[in-house]
């Protein structure tokens, strides 16, 4: 079982999206207007087309593999949520008290961590930030800090302005600090480096997140005597709970690549890959997806029969919108493999737990508490 999950890839606004301001949220349609159409044959194929108006995508009256949406049950719209719920966890945590600026407790407890100020403390995300405060930063060492609107605490720092170690450990101290209800959920720590008008995330990024607060199907897949192969930022997001091996990778192509390349070495279990394909502008989003879709053969080359390929998303990211932070928004949901069901309509799914249900049922590993399979409408007739 092989899940590509695309951070940000939102197809369409949630019932309740405009609790969040993002009633008009579609993250790939946007995309698509903002280039004048996306080429994604592939995709295109296992029946993308079906699950919004993109411009450049056809819906394909015959795709070789099925298709739908998922939403989310849990308040929020970050990769927490998203990948939480898709493993089978909802959370009851209500929407964050963080949609614009952190309060001072939170500022207190990050500037005691450090040992000094921080700046910035706004909406935004990782390069407008660093632009903006970057020189600042370092003429005075105070870390950026930023809320991208939900439970989620980002920080960065120029490779010049603290060795890598210190900068991370402080923010896995951070985490563990933050254990109220209105504390963070997850802390992200930025590198970048550069010089003025020319800063860049150096790829150096870390999640430091709290483990889970129920059984996830990571757990449950583990038990059974699965082998569960996190690639990219999947270990950070559970705290490594539940995986067998973790491969960091400094991009999304590196971890589409390594995923490929384990295919053939996994005699069972699940290969979960996090794809961060969505940069900060429509053009730059818009060749990634496109670049994915090219290498998408590739993959499908290497499956067996029995293998299945699941690609979805986490939230959405409009990247149309200005601040350019996750949108409330459905994520796709694509599944094809050798001697799997073509063409079948899998419809709204209410929760993303369904997906999870779904995978350990093809694993023939326990039943999660939440969630209803759709495995029968894969099998092939």
């Amino acid at each position: 079982m092989i899940l590509l999950v695309i951070d940000g890839l939102g197809v369409g606004a949630l019932p309740d999206a405009a609790d969040y301001g993002d009633a008009d949220a579609n993250t790939v349609v946007h995309v698509a207007e903002a280039v004048g159409g996306l080429s994604l044959p592939n995709l295109e194929t296992l029946g993308f087309g079906h699950l919004a108006s993109i411009p450049g995508v056809r819906a394909m009256a015959q795709p070789n593999g099925s298709f739908g949406k998922i939403g989310f049950v849990s308040q929020g719209a970050d990769s927490v949520v998203g990948y939480w719920e898709t493993s089978g966890v909802i959370q009851a945590r209500q929407a964050s008290p963080f949609r614009s600026m952190f309060p001072f407790e939170v500022i207190s407890q990050l500037e005691q961590s450090f040992g000094r100020k921080v700046i910035g403390n706004r909406l935004g995300y990782a390069q407008s930030l660093i632009d903006e405060y970057g020189v600042e930063h370092l003429s005075s060492g105070a870390p950026i800090v930023w809320t991208d609107g939900g439970w989620t605490c980002h920080v960065a720092m120029h490779i010049s302005a603290m060795p890598a170690a210190d900068f991370y450990q402080c923010c896995r101290d951070i985490r563990k600090a933050f254990k109220g209800v209105l504390g963070p959920q997850r802390i992200v720590a930025h590198s970048f480096s550069g010089e003025a008008g020319a800063f860049q995330l150096s790829g150096g990024r870390k999640d430091y997140v709290a483990e889970p607060p129920a059984v996830s199907m990571l757990d449950v897949l583990n038990r059974s005597g699965q082998i569960v192969m996190g690639i990219g930022k999947v270990y950070d997001l559970f705290a490594g709970r539940g995986l067998t091996r973790a491969f960091p990778a400094a991009t999304a192509i590196a971890a589409l690549e390594e995923t490929t390349k384990l295919i053939p070495k996994m005699p069972r279990g699940l290969l979960y890959a996090s794809l961060d394909l969505l940069t900060d502008e429509p053009a730059t989003a818009a060749a990634a997806l496109e670049d994915f879709d090219r290498r998408l053969p590739d993959l499908f080359e290497k499956l067996r029969v029995g293998d299945v390929v699941v690609i979805t998303g986490d939230h959405g990211r409009d990247l149309t919108k200005p601040a350019k932070v996750p949108t409330r928004e459905y994520v796709p949901l694509l599944v094809t493999g050798p001697k799997l069901s073509q063409g079948v309509n899998l419809g709204v799914r209410a929760s993303a737990a369904d997906l999870g249900q779904t995978i350990v049922e093809a694993l023939q590993a326990e039943r999660l508490p939440d969630g209803e399979s759709f495995f029968e409408a894969l099998r092939a007739g």
